[in-house]
């Protein structure tokens, strides 16, 4: 079947059906032609030696001389012949012949017998029965009948007549010829169609292989152009197409690559979706916000194929609409405004394009400035009114001994301490946030480091009764960083987590391989942090609520510290939680090398 569908089939089933046609029209009309040549032929030479008998005869008269050429004539040319005078005088030119028609149809027949009525000349073909060996046959017969007109003025008749069969016979030989003649046109055909359409169909078949190299991607492959006809100016035609393609694709991918840089080194959020709402383009802010989300909904990434509500109100109005929308959404107590705009594909809507930008620091960066004086004002305070109490005390000698003054003395010492890891503390975030920060890089063992820290707060952990555990995964590759800063980084993570975690909770340290580099990860079930504080907790003296802390609070600067030495390893801190659930920080740090 796959023949028939091809082109090689096709051209070939139809120069051989034309030629077929041509044919059997042509051998009908041959057929035709040399039947009635064939006929023709032979009343033609019946006519011309009966009139050569009927000359001899009306000449010399019907005697044995006369008779004996009529009969050679007669035989040489495979006829016989008939001389009649009258019913009783008439002569066969062969003695006892097995044809010699009775004398009676040439009397009888309506045909035949217009001779010696009416002295006419007949050419007639005709089915005749009479006896041959006592057996009576039907036989066709061409019969030619010509008047004779003898010495005494008396007229008779000369029939000379021949079996169809010597004219079948030849025109059989004809046709066989012209049978023969049609099939080897045929076959001549045949082998003409498969040799046109072969040099037809082979620079195809390398056009659609070419044509396939190209679907590949393969744009240098090249069509060879043997002929200057319309294939050798397809075949230019499709290098050429070729050679536009590959221009074009690689356009669309310089400027697919500059939109896909121009999308990753946005600040705002971009979110593409099509016309069922399915999200197909998102830029990392994008990504961002949608995890928030998702945690915040308590759905695994991989498992959500949702968006959050907001969006889908404001993506159903654009669609309805064919308008521009704008909202508002709050995720982890981040402000996010959402600016929507409908895509089209002609004159319909095709689907929406979202750009997302986070509002929180410009809303807050008042609120922030205004926070931190009156927040080193109160971590001031405290100290300088008990500095400036106790002081009056000793000089107004209200300590009654020594011993007293030793206890109050104490009292301002520590606090003088607590004022000046306050003022320093202060001065290295100062020089963090200025990129002063010194890092020391080193090949590290995150392992080693991990075990290390848990070991380190075991003791603070039962002290407060909350259980400390650790998830240290195999780190294959090394990490380059400063171990210092790095234990910095833990040690405030894992106490923040010990001091806000409940008796009998649990604080857990986990380390893991992510994404070309490692993720660090403590998290606690504690009480967690309200969701309009989460937007806050890196912002200096920050602090979680009293009553949530037990012992000693610290300036509020440590989540502060942490994310500025974090920054300048090039990595990223986060932190999810949910009230009354926990709070779960994540530190990443990639691979770098030593040149930070």
């Amino acid at each position: 079947m796959f023949f028939w569908r091809s082109v090689v089939g096709k051209l070939w089933f139809t120069i051989l059906l034309l030629v077929s046609v041509v044919l059997v029209i042509l051998t009908v009309l041959l057929l035709q032609y040399f039947e009635r040549f064939h006929t023709d032929q032979a009343e033609s030479e019946l006519m011309n030696h009966a009139h050569l008998i009927v000359s001899l005869l009306e000449e010399e008269g019907v005697d044995e001389s006369a008779l004996a050429m009529s009969r050679n004539i007669s035989a040489t040319y495979d006829t016989e012949a008939l001389i009649i005078r009258n019913e009783e005088e008439y002569w066969y030119t062969t003695e006892g012949g097995s044809y010699d028609m009775p004398i009676s149809i040439f009397y009888e027949d309506n045909m035949l017998s217009r001779v010696m009525a009416f002295q006419e000349t007949i050419v007639t073909e005709s089915d005749y029965t009479f006896p041959v060996r006592g057996e009576q046959i039907s036989e066709e017969m061409m019969v030619v009948g010509l008047p004779v007109k003898f010495n005494n003025d008396e007229y008779g008749a000369l029939f000379m007549y021949q079996s169809l069969d010597v004219v079948e016979e030849a025109s059989n030989q004809t046709k066989n010829i012209i049978y023969l003649s049609a099939g080897i046109a045929i076959i001549l055909t045949t082998v003409f169609a498969f040799f046109l359409t072969t040099r037809i169909t082979a620079p195809l078949r390398k056009m659609r292989k070419a044509s396939l190299e190209v679907a590949k991607g393969n744009f240098d492959t090249k069509v060879p152009i043997l002929t200057t006809d319309e294939i050798g100016l397809l075949a230019i035609a499709f290098n050429r197409m070729a050679r536009a393609l590959n221009t074009n694709l690689n356009a669309l991918n310089q400027e697919k690559e500059q939109l896909s840089r121009i999308l990753s080194s946005m600040a705002d959020g971009v979110i593409t979706l099509d016309r069922d709402g399915e999200v197909m383009v998102t830029n990392p802010p994008a990504n961002e916000f949608i995890g928030f989300w998702l945690y915040e909904q308590g759905y695994e990434v991989e498992e959500s194929g949702h968006l959050p509500e907001e969006l889908q109100s404001l993506f159903e109005k654009v669609v309805t609409e064919e308008m521009e929308q704008m909202g508002e959404v709050d995720v982890q107590g981040r402000s996010w405004v959402i600016l929507m705009t409908p895509l089209y594909d002609h004159e319909h809507v095709r689907g929406a394009v979202a750009v997302l930008r986070d509002m929180t620091e410009e809303r807050m960066h008042d609120k922030l400035r205004k926070d931190f004086i009156a927040n080193v004002s109160h971590e001031l305070r405290t100290p300088i009114s008990m500095l400036q109490g106790y002081s009056e005390a000793i000089i107004d000698d209200i300590a009654g001994n020594e011993e007293e003054k030793r206890e109050l003395a104490q009292i301002i010492y520590d606090e003088s301490l607590r004022m000046g890891r306050l003022v320093n503390e202060l001065l290295d975030l100062a020089r963090m946030e200025a990129g002063h920060i010194q890092l020391t890089i080193e090949e590290l063992d995150i392992e080693t480091l991990a075990r290390k820290m848990l070991r380190k707060f075991q003791g603070v952990a039962k002290e407060h009764t909350v259980k400390l555990e650790g998830d240290i995964q195999p780190i294959e590759k090394t990490l380059m960083a400063d171990s210092d800063r790095l234990e910095q980084i833990l040690t405030n993570l894992i106490d923040n987590a010990i001091r806000h975690t409940p008796e009998a909770g649990t604080v857990t340290l986990k380390v893991e391989a992510f994404h070309n580099g490692i993720k660090l990860e403590v998290e606690d079930t504690g009480a967690g942090i309200p969701e309009e504080d989460l937007p806050f907790v890196f912002e200096r003296f920050y602090k979680a609520d009293k009553a949530r802390t037990r012992g000693r609070s610290g300036t509020g600067l440590g989540l502060a510290i942490v994310k500025n030495i974090v920054e300048a390893h090039k990595g990223k801190v986060s932190a999810h939680s949910k009230v009354n659930e926990g709070t779960t920080f994540s530190v990443y740090l990639p691979y770098i090398s030593s040149d930070i």
